[in-house]
C-alpha cells in the first residue's frame, strides 16, 4: 500500500470565477473596436468594388478599342448605391445602355446604410474612350451613413478620384489626420452626397 496523498489538479471555484470575470471584462473592451474593424473592412470592400468596375471599364475600352461606360442602374440624383451599376460596351458613346450593347458586369446595390455618390461630373455615368481616358474628371464618395446625416465622419468614408487620364485612385487622409479623405485641392470631403 502506498502512503502518498493524491495530488489534485484543477481550479477552485474562486479561481474559476475570477478567470471568467477577467475574460468578460477583456471581451467587453475588445468588442467595440472589433465592430469598428468590421465596419472599416465593409467600407473598403464597397469602395474597392467601384474601383474594380472603373478599372475594368478602362481596360476593356483599351483592349476592345471601343467606348466602355459605367452607369448607375435607374434612380435619379447623384446616388449610385440604390440600384447598383453596369459596366457595358457603349458602341455609340452616349453613356446609355442601348439595345444590343454588351453588359460586361453588373454590380449589386450597396446595403441601405451605405451611400455611393458621384460628383456633378459623374451623376449618371462615366465613359472610357479607346485610349483609356475618361469623358470627365471627378470623384465618387463611398460612406457608411448609418446615422443618416450624409456627412463623412472619421473613418466612415472613402473618396475615389478619377484623374484627367482616366486613372482611378483612393484619396488619402493627409492633413489633419482626422480620418476624412482629402480631395486633390487639399480640401476635406464634406458631403457624402456631392464629393
Amino acid at each position: 500500500m502506498c502512503n502518498n496523498p493524491k495530488s489534485t489538479s484543477g481550479f477552485t471555484l474562486l479561481e474559476l470565477i475570477i478567470a471568467i470575470s477577467i475574460a468578460g471584462i477583456l471581451m467587453a473592451m475588445a468588442i467595440p473596436s472589433f465592430n469598428n474593424v468590421i465596419r472599416n473592412n465593409r467600407l473598403t470592400t464597397y469602395a474597392n468594388e467601384l474601383v474594380t468596375s472603373l478599372n475594368l471599364a478602362r481596360s476593356e475600352a483599351v483592349k476592345r478599342a471601343v467606348s466602355v461606360s459605367v452607369r448607375k442602374i435607374g434612380g435619379t440624383g447623384t446616388y449610385w448605391n440604390t440600384s447598383g451599376w453596369n459596366v457595358f460596351v457603349d458602341n455609340n458613346a452616349n453613356g446609355t445602355l442601348d439595345t444590343g450593347e454588351e453588359i460586361l458586369r453588373t454590380y449589386d446595390k450597396l446595403p441601405s446604410s451605405y451611400t455611393l455618390a458621384g460628383n456633378n461630373n459623374f451623376v449618371n455615368f462615366i465613359r472610357y474612350q479607346p485610349d483609356g481616358t475618361s469623358n470627365n474628371i471627378g470623384s465618387f464618395a463611398v460612406c457608411d451613413n448609418s446615422d443618416g446625416d450624409n456627412l463623412p465622419q472619421a473613418y466612415t468614408s472613402r473618396l475615389i478620384i478619377v484623374n484627367p487620364m482616366g486613372r482611378v485612385r483612393m484619396a488619402l487622409d493627409i492633413n489633419p489626420k482626422d480620418g476624412i479623405p482629402e480631395k486633390d485641392d487639399k480640401s476635406a470631403l464634406t458631403s457624402c452626397t456631392s464629393p
